[in-house]
């Protein structure tokens, strides 16, 4: 089932240590809401961080290859911050994409990943921009940055658009961020 685009992007960042089934289906409810078009113009959907961490805990298993585990999102003032401990090895093993020598020795093992990006959205359209990833409280940047992104999270999630603007889909107008909740809002 396809998700709605501009969540995916948070999914794609984090997702919870432990939610209830509670919220997981309270923030299912609200996605089928959102993409059933059957919506009001005006209509405000609002996702708390509770609800959408334990989405994710619930629907990332189904789509997360292996090697990402103990996922946790936390959103702020138009931005989120996803957590996790990630296995690049795994990772790029199962997009086919081993690592050489010197990074497999680099890269070896389990590593704290945080990774913060801010989100703009509107008139059916947003951007997503990562500001700053740590993997081993070791902040990344530059073109080591860019290797990520496009050797490790893209493979995995060949949909994900960073940095370059794309459509929410399901008539909505915007996605607001603010800490502890996002609010989806329907346009026409």
């Amino acid at each position: 089932m396809r998700r709605t685009a501009g969540l995916v992007i948070f999914a794609l960042l984090a997702g919870p240590l432990s939610s209830s089934h509670s919220d997981y289906l309270s923030a299912k409810r609200k996605f089928d809401a959102i993409e059933s078009d059957r919506l009001k113009p005006g209509t405000q959907v609002s996702l708390s961080q509770k609800e959408l961490n334990a989405w994710v805990e619930a629907e990332l298993p189904k789509a997360a290859p292996e090697g990402v585990r103990n996922t946790k999102l936390e959103l702020g003032a138009g931005s989120a911050t996803g957590t996790a401990l990630v296995d690049f090895i795994k990772l790029g093993q199962a997009h086919g994409k081993p690592p050489g020598w010197l990074m497999a020795k680099l890269l070896e093992g389990e590593h704290p990943v945080s990774v913060t990006a801010r989100m703009t959205s509107g008139n059916g359209r947003a951007t997503v921009d990562v500001e700053r990833v740590e993997v081993g409280g070791m902040a990344i940047e530059g073109r080591m940055l860019d290797f990520l992104i496009h050797n490790y999270l893209l493979p995995a999630y060949p949909d994900a658009k960073v940095g370059e603007p794309f459509e929410l889909g399901h008539r909505i107008e915007r996605i607001d961020v603010k800490p502890g909740a996002a609010a989806v809002i329907i346009g026409r």
